[in-house]
Formats: C-alpha cells, sequence, structure tokens
C-alpha cells in the first residue's frame, strides 16, 4: 500500500466558492511526478473518445441496413449481414471501450479523494482548539464525508457523462449537416442549448432548497451525534421527550426544505419534456418530408430518429447531473472551506526542533485571555526545574487549565513567553514541543478500541512489555487481565465501558508510556478511590523522580509534597510557597486546606455512620 504524506496549503491556495474548490482539485488529477496515474489519464481520454466514435457510427450502420433491407434483389440477402456485424461490434465496442475508460482511470480518481480528504483531516487537526470548541464535530464529519462523495461524482461524471456527451452532440450535429443539410444540425443544437438553458436556469433557482437542506441534515445529525454521545446525561436527566423535539425541530426544517425540492423538480422535468418533444417533432417533421420528397430514403428517416433518440438517454440524464453536479460542488465548497480556515498557532518558517534536555520550564509574566476583554491570567510567573514539581492549586475559574493549554501551546500568550530548557516555546515546531511533555488530563477521553491501543497511543512503537509496564506502574495490569478479553477489550465510545477511575489509570499509564522530559497532571487522581490513589501517587512520584513535574490541582492532599505550591486566584499567583509554609503564613491556601479537612472528616463521619 502506498502512503504517503498531503500538504494542504496547495488547496488553501484557491479562489473561494464552488469553481474555486474545482480548480484546487484539477491539479490532483495529473499529480506532479507521478507518471504511471498521468499515463491513466491519457489512456482513459483516449478510450473515450473511441467509445464516442462507436457510439456515433452505430446508427449509421443501422440506416445502411435499413436501406439494404428496403431495396430489390438478393443484395437485400448479402448486404445487411455485413452492416449487421458492424452494428453488433459497433454496440460491443462502445460499451467495451466505456468500460475499460472506467476502470482505468478508477485509480486517478481514488487517489485525487484519498488525497483531498488527508489533506483536509491533517488541516482540521492543524487547527486551533479555539477552532474546534466553537465547531460541532458532527458537522465536520458530515462535511469531509460529503465533500470526498461529491469529489468522486464530479470527477466521473464530468469526465465521462457531460464532456462526452458534448463530444457526441458535436459529432452527431457534424453528421447530419454532412449528410442531409444545416437545419437538421440547427434544430438539434438550438434543442440542445434550450435543453441545457433551461436546465441551468431552473437548477439554480432550486440550488437554494437544496442547501437548506444541507444544513438542516448537517443540524439534525450533529444534535443525534450529540445526544447520543451524552446518552447517560440523558437518563440522568430523564430527556429523552426534550431530545427528541430537539431532534424534530431539525427534522422539520428538513421536510420543508425537501418537499419544495422536490414539487420545483417536477417542474424542472416537465420543461424538460417539452423542450425536447419540441425538438423530436420538428427533426421528423423535416425527415417525413424529405423522405416523401424522395430526398432522403427510410433508412435516413431512422438515422435521424436514432440519433435524436440516441442523444435524448444522456441528455435526460444531463439534467439530473447537472443537479448532482451543482450539489457536489457545495459539498466540495464546504469542505474546502475547512481548509481556508485559518490556523490560528502556527509554526514559524523552519522553525527549529526542541531541544528538551533537562526539561526546565518557565513562565515569564505571562498574561493571556480567550477574549481580549476578558483577561484570564495576568502577569504569571514561576519555574519548574528538572526532578522538581511545581503545584497550582486554587478555586474554579482561576485559570489551572489554561496554564496547560498554553504550555502545549494550543494558543499562544498575549504577552510575557513560556520556555523549556530557555526556548520560547512560539519559537520551535510544536510537533517537537508536544513530544517533550505528558499530559493526564481530568477528563480522560478514551478511543474506540482496545485497552492495549489506548495505552499504547503514548508511544505507538512501544513493545508489548513496555505497553504491560506502564499498565503496572498505574495500577490497572491486574485489573485488564481480569477483563474477558484482557488488553484486547474495547472500551466503548469515548471509553464509556469503563470507569471513570479505570480511564484516569488508562491515561496515566499512556502518559507514562510516552516517557516524556515534562509531566502535567490536571487532577490525574480526582476519580480515584482513597486507596488507589495513594498507590498511584507513589508510582507517579517514581515516575516523576528525575522529571519536570506540573500539578494542577484541586483536592489539596495530592500537592503536600510538592516542592512549591502556586495559589492561583483571578488569574494571578496570590500565594507560594511549600505545604507547611504556607499553612503557617494562614491565607487563602490555609483556609482551603481547613475546608477540605472539614469537608473530609465530615465525610469519614457519614460512612462510619
Amino acid at each position: 500500500m502506498t502512503s504517503f504524506t498531503v500538504d494542504s496549503s496547495p488547496l488553501r491556495r484557491r479562489g473561494k466558492g464552488q469553481w474555486g474548490a474545482l480548480v484546487a482539485l484539477l491539479p490532483n488529477l495529473w499529480p506532479k511526478g507521478d507518471w504511471e496515474l498521468r499515463t491513466r489519464v491519457v489512456i482513459a481520454l483516449v478510450f473515450l473518445v473511441l467509445a464516442k466514435l462507436a457510439t456515433v457510427y452505430t446508427p449509421i450502420f443501422f440506416k445502411g441496413m435499413v436501406d439494404a433491407l428496403s431495396a430489390e434483389g438478393a443484395a437485400a440477402l448479402v448486404v445487411p449481414v455485413g452492416l449487421l456485424l458492424a452494428y453488433g461490434l459497433a454496440r460491443v465496442m462502445s460499451q467495451t471501450f466505456a468500460e475499460l475508460r472506467d476502470g482505468v482511470f478508477a485509480k486517478v480518481a481514488q487517489r485525487a479523494i484519498r488525497r483531498v480528504a488527508l489533506a483536509t483531516f491533517n488541516h482540521l487537526h492543524h487547527l486551533s482548539l479555539r477552532f474546534h470548541l466553537d465547531r460541532q464535530t458532527g458537522g465536520l464529519s458530515r462535511a469531509v464525508e460529503r465533500g470526498a462523495k461529491g469529489i468522486e461524482f464530479l470527477l466521473f461524471f464530468v469526465l465521462f457523462n457531460v464532456l462526452p456527451t458534448i463530444l457526441e452532440i458535436a459529432l452527431v450535429c457534424g453528421i447530419l449537416w454532412t449528410l442531409y443539410n444545416f437545419w437538421f444540425a440547427a434544430v438539434t443544437f438550438v434543442t440542445i442549448v434550450g435543453y441545457v438553458w433551461y436546465t441551468f436556469a431552473v437548477t439554480n433557482w432550486r440550488i437554494k432548497y437544496r442547501r437548506r437542506m444541507n444544513e438542516s441534515d448537517s443540524e439534525a445529525n450533529t444534535k443525534a451525534i450529540d445526544s447520543l454521545l451524552n446518552y447517560e446525561t440523558v437518563k440522568y436527566f430523564n430527556n429523552e421527550a426534550h431530545e427528541s423535539r430537539r431532534y424534530d425541530v431539525a427534522l422539520q426544517t428538513y421536510e420543508k426544505a425537501a418537499v419544495k425540492s422536490k414539487t420545483s423538480l417536477s417542474l424542472l422535468n416537465v420543461g424538460q419534456s417539452v423542450i425536447i418533444a419540441l425538438g423530436v417533432t420538428a427533426m421528423m417533421g423535416m425527415a417525413a418530408r424529405g423522405v416523401a420528397a424522395g430526398r432522403m430514403t427510410v433508412g435516413d428517416f431512422v438515422l435521424v430518429n436514432a440519433y435524436l433518440i440516441q442523444l435524448y438517454m444522456p441528455l435526460n440524464f444531463l439534467g439530473t447531473v447537472y443537479r448532482e453536479i451543482r450539489q457536489s460542488l457545495i459539498d466540495m465548497e464546504s469542505m474546502f472551506d475547512l481548509l481556508h480556515e485559518d490556523v490560528e498557532v502556527e509554526d514559524r518558517p523552519s522553525a527549529p526542533a526542541l531541544k528538551a534536555e533537562r526539561g526546565a520550564v518557565a513562565f515569564e509574566n505571562v498574561s493571556f485571555g480567550y477574549d481580549p476583554r476578558r483577561p484570564i491570567l495576568k502577569d504569571v510567573s514561576f519555574a519548574v526545574d528538572p526532578g522538581h514539581t511545581v503545584a497550582i492549586v486554587g478555586p474554579s475559574g482561576a485559570g489551572k487549565s489554561t496554564i496547560s493549554r498554553l504550555l502545549f501551546r494550543f494558543y499562544d500568550v498575549n504577552e510575557g513567553r513560556i520556555t523549556i530548557d530557555g526556548q520560547d516555546i512560539r519559537d520551535v515546531r510544536q510537533s517537537t514541543l508536544r513530544a517533550a511533555i505528558g499530559i493526564v488530563p481530568q477528563d480522560t477521553v478514551l478511543f474506540n478500541d482496545t485497552v492495549y491501543y489506548n495505552i499504547a497511543y503514548g508511544r505507538p512503537d512501544a513493545t508489548r512489555e513496555e505497553v504491560e509496564a506502564a499498565a503496572r506502574l498505574a495500577r490497572i495490569h491486574d485489573f485488564i487481565l481480569a477483563l474477558p478479553d484482557g488488553y484486547d477489550t474495547r472500551v466503548g465510545e469515548r471509553g464509556l465501558k469503563l470507569s471513570g477511575g479505570e480511564k484516569q489509570r488508562v491515561a496515566i499509564a499512556r502518559t507514562i508510556l510516552k516517557r516524556p522530559a515534562v509531566l502535567l497532571f490536571d487532577e490525574a487522581t480526582s476519580a480515584l478511590d482513597t486507596h488507589t490513589e495513594k498507590e498511584i501517587q507513589k508510582s507517579l512520584r517514581e515516575v516523576s523522580a528525575d522529571r519536570t513535574t506540573l500539578m494542577i490541582a484541586h483536592r489539596l492532599s495530592t500537592v503536600i509534597h510538592a516542592d512549591e505550591i502556586l495559589v492561583l486566584e483571578a488569574g494571578r499567583i496570590v500565594e507560594r510557597g511549600r505545604h507547611g509554609d504556607l499553612l503557617a503564613l494562614g491565607g487563602r491556601y490555609a483556609a482551603m486546606w481547613a475546608r477540605q479537612q472539614e469537608a473530609e472528616e465530615e465525610k469519614r463521619l457519614v460512612e462510619a455512620v
């Protein structure tokens, strides 16, 4: 299987809109340096021309047979045999060349779809966290899915239906003009132009209904996915009826748009039939007059009729094709618009790799706000040396989790800088920065795969022995072995088949396996019972013994061994020091400690009762 990476920048350098999406697609049909695919394109075009030549010659052989059978004498018994064979061969070759064309071009089309879909997927992963928090995953997945299908339809139907139909029309008009006179060609041409104009005009009018259908379809799909992903929450609050109403509102919008689309389609079909009927009647009338006057034979009459029937079939299909082409262009536009989304946090040109030899982390006068009107962090400064642990505590909304997002460079600071071993993280490649940091988040989300896959995700090239060793350190190895399928047990959507504590231990094992220079624990043991928490705290201290460790915690009992504790309040560090020193200070930290100790005591008393 050929593997390759795709740069999305050429696809992004295009004009906006549907035609811009089409222009961006074209280079993928003639890929630079890929001579196999280029050869396939040329061969497919040759087969296309041969197929159409065989198609337009089929009625000529048919005319010859009719004239021969209409003649007197023995020739009628001999000539049609040769014409009959030629007629049959032409029909066979027309279909054969068309199938060969599709077969040869299939790899070109699928490779183009693969390239564009991969480029979009890669670009989505490079977009900022802000973009993904603002957008809904269900809508994004539908946009990419429909865009890929739109590309496939566009490639095969434009190249192998629209273009061949245009070629066939030109050949038929030329043959009719040559065999008979200008008026046969003119009526054919005017009928076709009228048909195409009417189709384009009505379809362009109908397109707004298709857009509404797409929008309501995405909205309904997003609501359904969001509701099903939060199945437990829906059940907790007994809100099944509420979710059904929300979903039904989106379905009602889709229903109205679909009805309007269908009724306008009927208008389009009636108009197309009228135009074709007028053209057919005019052509057959001229042919009948020619036969009656002796200028044309019965075979000529049949030839004109055969050409009209032959053209009518692709023309009738052309209406559907055009509608689908417009729809495909809309779907492609939605997909390519994702490629036009700016990468908020981008590597600087020729940015070097991070050299995390020691892993010393420093925040220097950092200020940041997701919205400039509402600052979150204000002039925050602290340092974490290798082998040391710094804990950050404080009330909800103080900015604790924002610190982890800035360290991973999901956002860039507004003021100040963040360094690792003296290197500003804005000056190094993001991939190397994130490779040097391991995190155990508070809200652990797992892939819908096996337990083994989720642990090995920390370092996909790790051996099974290394994966199991990480699981032992996270105190989850024995639990996994007790599962029916062991490490091959699937964890379900977002890990819903595991408890909160089990998911958190998988996340800890995953981070241990990564072996980063900097460890970040964001409420890493919040979902664990007291006994398991103490065991894992011991393991985490072993793992982080020679690493830079940053802990974000709400339960102060988890940070009492930290080398320094920072108390964050309203985006500022209001206290800092070791656990004992802060208690002796009698300030905010001491008050938080006292409240948590009282809560723990009350909990113990309740459990004792």
